[in-house]
């Protein structure tokens, strides 16, 4: 829990109490374009709903004021944002797109029917009236873009290597998910009977455990190992760094666009955050639980996440300097295996053999620049005992396994996040 003080006001709980109850709406309430005196009776019902909002944020301590209604216009949303903009509230729109039928009429089966408005209706015909309030919306619904307004917008995309779009793998990212657990499997195998051959018990290896982030291609790139039998948990903080105004966009539009932010970037590539973007900071903060997990972990693990995420675990676990983060590097033909030592935490890499040319390289041009990866995704783990030579500082080529580490204490984390490692 947060503790964050926060509370809803839906649009038409406003509506009823204004009608009173058994009170229906004008015809065209619901419409886009409606009558002169349906939009002034709406508008009634919003300044009521406005002005409760802003007395639960400035007289009642409120730190969040959800405002639940439909907002299809363009012009609609800009003048809330001016609305609240003038009393000094930041807003937030989150727009979710659906455009498979099945589950629109399922959610609203399910949810949407058991508003007071259908009181005594029969399943079916409720279902059908609130589908006609939908479809009355379809053909005057403009999507967000605004770039001037602040949105989250969720859905599903075949884009690959997008922020915004939740896409699968392609059939080369399913061959790479084989490559690499082929590899971690037999690489287990030699450890195993190296152990085995110098005393240890069949059982020397530890279980070992996968973390991925909720990301449909993280997902199914575990999938493969999941099926032989290894435990996959997904964890939502894992998700790569938001790259906002630079979604897909390469380093020389950026420079060209944003010559401002790129300065600002290249002062301080650690905390600097583009617009509507996050820091490696910001990324760092979220992932403190997942950190502090990962130190109580007694088991090998496997991260598969993206490459900003990996970058700030393996600066951390290898106590790199936060102004050599963004420009670590993970191609997606190694495995980084990080072994905790006494003093100085151990990392070798390991070869994903048969991996294609065209997806090794890291993320596209300068990674001091937030452009978001081709989609690939690199594995990060945790295996006991080495079997190649080590480095006890992260290579400039590395891709990634973790280790939990047994010596840390949670304030590490803590110190390690807020030291200036530049000095």
């Amino acid at each position: 829990m947060l503790c964050v003080k926060t509370r809803v006001f839906h649009l038409g709980d406003y509506r009823r109490a204004t009608l009173g109850p058994g009170k229906d709406v004008a015809d065209d309430y619901f419409f886009v374009n409606a009558s002169e005196a349906t939009v002034h009776l709406r508008q009634m019902i919003l300044k009521k709903c406005l002005e409760d909002m802003y007395h639960f944020l400035y007289h009642e301590n409120g730190q969040v004021a959800i405002y639940d209604a439909v907002n299809p216009l363009c012009a609609g949303r800009r003048s809330l944002a001016e609305h609240f903009a003038a009393q000094d509230i930041q807003t937030l729109f989150i727009e979710s797109a659906c455009n498979d039928n099945r589950i629109i009429e399922e959610n609203v089966r399910n949810v949407k029917i058991s508003s007071p408005d259908y009181l005594g209706w029969n399943a079916d015909d409720a279902v059908k009236h609130y589908l006609a309030r939908i479809a009355a919306k379809i053909p005057h619904f403009e999507t967000m873009d605004e770039t001037d307004l602040n949105y989250i917008k969720a859905g599903t995309s075949s884009e690959e290597g997008s922020y915004k779009a939740d896409a699968s793998l392609c059939p080369e990212g399913e061959e790479f998910a084989k490559a690499l657990g082929d590899t971690l499997i037999g690489h287990r195998e030699e450890e195993r009977l190296d152990l085995i051959a110098r005393g240890g018990s069949e059982e020397t290896l530890k279980p070992m455990t996968i973390w991925t982030s909720t990301r449909r291609r993280m997902v199914e790139t575990a999938s493969y190992l999941q099926n032989r039998g290894f435990k996959v948990r997904q964890r939502a903080q894992m998700s790569q760094l938001n790259p906002g105004v630079c979604e897909k966009m390469s380093e020389r539009a950026i420079r060209r666009e944003y010559p401002d932010e790129v300065a600002r970037h290249e002062a301080d590539p650690y905390h600097h955050r583009y617009p509507r973007a996050e820091s490696y900071h910001d990324l760092a903060v979220r992932l403190e639980p997942i950190i502090l997990e990962l130190e109580r972990e007694r088991n090998d693990l496997l991260i598969i996440a993206h490459e900003s995420v990996l970058r700030v675990l393996y600066g951390y676990l290898m106590a790199c300097s936060t102004s050599d983060i963004p420009q670590l590097k993970f191609p997606r033909d190694e495995i980084v295996e990080i072994i905790p030592a006494s003093y100085n935490n151990q990392a070798k890499r390991i070869k994903i053999p048969g991996v294609p040319e065209e997806i090794i390289p890291d993320s596209p041009e300068d990674i001091r620049i937030p452009v978001p990866s081709s989609g690939w995704v690199s594995p990060m783990t945790g295996i006991s005992t080495p079997l190649q030579p080590i480095e006890e500082r992260p290579s400039s080529s590395s891709s990634g396994l973790l280790r939990p580490y047994d010596h840390f204490m949670d304030n590490d984390w803590n110190a390690w996040l807020e030291h200036d490692w530049s000095m």
